[in-house]
């Protein structure tokens, strides 16, 4: 008997990682009951692929049982998958599972002719599924399935895997090992403590199950010694055990100090070792602010105390730690004035970047069980996502929207946080208000809100530079302007070099030997040569940019400065105007010797500066 689970990803990124299917694959691999009489096999594709394409591919492997995991993203064209392998294959058994599977079933069998739908947790069932198939015993009465019976939904529960221990390792089995290098998702644990009334991860029973800590540390080092580059670790509260969590913190420092780390954690659980903790680490921490006000929190199952979230942020701003947060706008009773005033808070409090987005009225849900009770309209199929509410209208929910974009492009992607705050304040605006005026000039300029996947940083850093010019001119605070594209500046060449990859520069004395004033160099692609009107360097030995300060204590003598990758960080050199203008202009083209000369920089000077640069990776050539 072929078991085929066929995957459908939303799009290519390191998260598209089949983990349903591989954790299936690895326990029913190793079942005793199944042992050579039945083979699992796997596919990957992406929504958008056409099903005939699917189709095809599916008839290729003769299963005689297709699963797929069913989730917000792919729900429609698993639907419209399944109805055709139905027309074209009528003796198939089609099954799903996933958060889709579990919160909606009779809606989702009335959608496409699946035989039976997998809720909760799929291993066991799938195994026993398999075992009745194998037998010739009726499906019907199976736990944790969910199908019809003489037209009416019979769901029969199964109770919660208590021992974790008892799943193999899809890691260590192998089975994404293809996955590694793009990204990782790691998963830690199943279950989440709390019961917000707007997650899918809210409908359990508020209890964690996590995997053996000696388990966690062979798949850390299996993922890291096949190369991971980037892992997002799954758990919805990866700090609610303090001490295992700085366990495992501290397991990454040692033994993936390399590798970008993806958290999710509750602010209430922060403590000063975990903020130190995580500023050890390559990583971000996401934190599901959602609400920032008390009414509205307490209203979906959460609670929200102003004064304790801003201490907690704080360690990890002490820190030095990479952080953002997560808004959703349009829950019961919220409304555009509460949400504006969140995003304030939320801004104020300094976020590497922020995650802004509507509710999505999820089925299964509690607050899709009193939706319409309470006047809230919403898509009724995927995403589901809120269109208005007697709190929050059509017109107020597409203002949101356009801040959300606006965050989206000014703020995060713009990399604003370490001078955002600064420059409302030069301006005497709150933080969402200047958010609000880029709002409005960007939708007056391109005559809509763009998404920011459709800009580059480099188009995005302009747009930054040309409102805050028209802003700063509007308010009449044109002699603050200067410092304020400084700040700018910077930051957008300090993110291009926080991203680049060094060119790899001779050891000492391979580059005592080259004839450097004789080559054709040319300027590394991880270098940034930017000039600015104060010297940056006292801009950057200031801290948070105080533009009045700035342009009262600080002389706009102008710096010329190379920004780039080295030694593992980010370096910043200023330089005298002759030795920039040199790396201006190594193109490849002409030999340095003949530029320096037309430059009039002593032959042995310029040597001296080039073999620095060279040796620093601000050049390259043969």
């Amino acid at each position: 008997m072929n078991l085929h689970l066929v995957t459908l990803h939303a799009m290519p990124s390191a998260q598209a990682v089949p983990l349903a299917a591989a954790f299936l694959k690895a326990y029913l691999d190793q079942s005793p009951a199944l042992q050579g009489k039945v083979a699992v096999t796997t596919a990957e594709f992406f929504c958008g692929t056409p099903l005939e394409q699917l189709v095809a591919s599916i008839k290729e492997q003769q299963p005689d049982i297709v699963g797929l995991p069913v989730y917000v993203w792919n729900r429609e064209e698993c639907c419209k998958l399944i109805t055709m392998l139905r027309q074209q294959f009528p003796d198939l058994l089609l099954i799903a599972g996933g958060p889709e599977a579990t919160a909606d079933p009779a809606r989702l069998l009335a959608e496409a002719p699946f035989d039976l739908l997998v809720v909760g947790e799929g291993e066991l069932t799938a195994a026993e599924l398999l075992e009745r198939c194998l037998a010739g015993a009726p499906l019907q009465g199976l736990p944790g399935a969910a199908q019809l019976v003489n037209d009416e939904l019979q769901v029969i529960p199964r109770a919660q895997i208590e021992d974790l221990a008892i799943l193999p390792s899809p890691y260590l089995a192998g089975l994404l090992d293809r996955h590694i290098e793009n990204g990782m998702v790691w998963q830690l644990s199943r279950g989440c403590p709390y019961a917000c009334e707007f997650c899918y991860d809210g409908m359990g029973d508020r209890k964690v199950r996590r995997y053996p800590l000696d388990r966690m540390e062979q798949e850390l080092a299996y993922l890291v010694e096949r190369g991971a580059s980037q892992i997002f670790a799954l758990d919805s509260t990866f700090n609610t055990d303090k001490k295992r969590a700085k366990h495992l913190l501290r397991l990454i420092r040692e033994t993936a100090p390399d590798v970008h780390f993806h958290f999710e954690v509750r602010h209430e659980l922060l403590d000063k070792e975990q903020a130190q903790l995580f500023a050890q680490l390559t990583c971000s921490v996401q934190i599901g602010l959602q609400s920032a006000d008390p009414a509205v929190a307490g209203g979906v199952g959460r609670t929200f105390n102003r004064d304790e979230f801003t201490a907690k942020v704080m360690l990890l701003n002490d820190s030095g730690a990479t952080f953002g947060f997560d808004l959703i706008y349009g829950l019961p009773d919220d409304c555009l004035d509460k949400f504006r005033e969140g995003l304030n808070f939320a801004l104020s409090l300094y976020p590497n970047h922020l995650d802004i987005f509507p509710l999505a009225v999820l089925p299964g849900t509690k607050v899709a069980h009193k939706a319409a009770a309470i006047g809230m309209r919403h898509l009724p199929g995927p995403p589901y996502t809120l269109l208005e509410s007697t709190t929050f209208p059509l017109v107020d929910m597409a203002r949101a929207r356009q801040l959300g974009s606006a965050s989206d492009i000014f703020y995060s992607r713009g990399k604003a946080v370490a001078w955002f705050n600064g420059v409302a304040r030069g301006l005497k605006l709150k933080p969402v208000e200047l958010l609000e005026r880029f709002a409005d000039w960007l939708q007056q300029r391109m005559g809509r809100m763009p998404d920011e996947a459709e800009l580059d940083d480099a188009e995005i850093w302009q747009l930054q530079r040309q409102f805050l010019t028209s802003l700063f001119d509007e308010r009449k605070a044109q002699k603050l302007l200067p410092a304020a594209l400084d700040c700018v500046d910077y930051h957008y060449a300090y993110g291009v070099a926080l991203m680049a990859v060094p060119p790899i520069p001779p050891d000492d004395e391979a580059l005592l030997k080259l004839d450097l004033l004789k080559m054709r160099l040319e300027r590394a692609s991880s270098l940034t040569l930017l000039p600015f009107h104060y010297e940056i360097l006292d801009i950057l030995d200031s801290g948070e940019p105080d533009l009045a300060w700035i342009s009262k204590q600080l002389k706009q003598t102008g710096s010329w400065v190379a920004i780039y990758p080295a030694h593992g960080e980010v370096c910043t050199e200023s330089l005298i105007r002759p030795y920039y203008r040199l790396l201006e202009e190594l193109d490849g083209n002409r030999t340095a010797g003949v530029i320096a000369k037309q430059l009039r920089i002593p032959a042995a000077d310029a040597l001296e500066f080039l073999q620095f640069a060279m040796a620093e990776g601000m050049v390259t050539g043969e």
